[in-house]
């Protein structure tokens, strides 16, 4: 793990080891396979950001599961815009079916607020969140999630699917915006 790298004008410090994170994701993994056992679940993912946690805890979870995405976005740059911009929709029928929606991270709370009661209006069985990562001091609307990997201060990061101006994706760690 770099000490210290940039991406574009920022400066980033590592948060979480890729090996802190693959651990975690094994755990999550194996409580849904237990969560869901006998049924078969359908993994939302939402895009871009939790493409990988999506990828790794799908190889983690030991029952028949469906996969899809909807795109959702409320980032510019390192900060979120305070609107949530539906991308591209779900085209996958979620009536009566068991949904996971799998979530790179929560922040202010608002990108679920949008998208979970129209989700709810498709009449699944149940719904449950799976987050990496979340950061309960940025809630601007309260909830949480079912299932969190980590629960991280309310700073900005990158990496293991998470970007900056889409840059850092493809970093199997997770590093913090370093202020110093």
């Amino acid at each position: 793990m770099a000490e210290r790298l940039k991406i574009h004008d920022l400066h980033f410090k590592p948060f979480l080891s890729a090996a802190q994170i693959q651990a975690r994701v094994a755990e999550l993994g194996q409580r849904l396979s237990e969560d869901y056992a006998g049924k078969r679940p359908l993994f939302i993912s939402v895009l871009n950001g939790a493409f990988v946690f999506a990828a790794d805890l799908a190889r983690h979870c030991a029952v028949e599961a469906d996969f899809t995405f909807v795109r959702l976005s409320s980032y510019q740059g390192p900060q979120s815009s305070g609107t949530v911009k539906k991308m591209v929709g779900l085209k996958t029928s979620v009536e009566n079916r068991h949904i996971v929606l799998v979530e790179d991270i929560i922040d202010t709370g608002r990108t679920l607020h949008f998208f979970l009661p129209e989700l709810h209006r498709q009449n699944p069985a149940s719904v449950a969140v799976v987050t990496l990562l979340s950061k309960p001091e940025a809630r601007q609307v309260p909830f949480e999630a079912d299932y969190t990997g980590f629960d991280i201060p309310n700073k900005f990061v990158v990496g293991y699917g998470l970007d900056y101006d889409e840059l850092g994706r493809n970093l199997p760690a997770i590093y913090q915006l370093d202020e110093s």
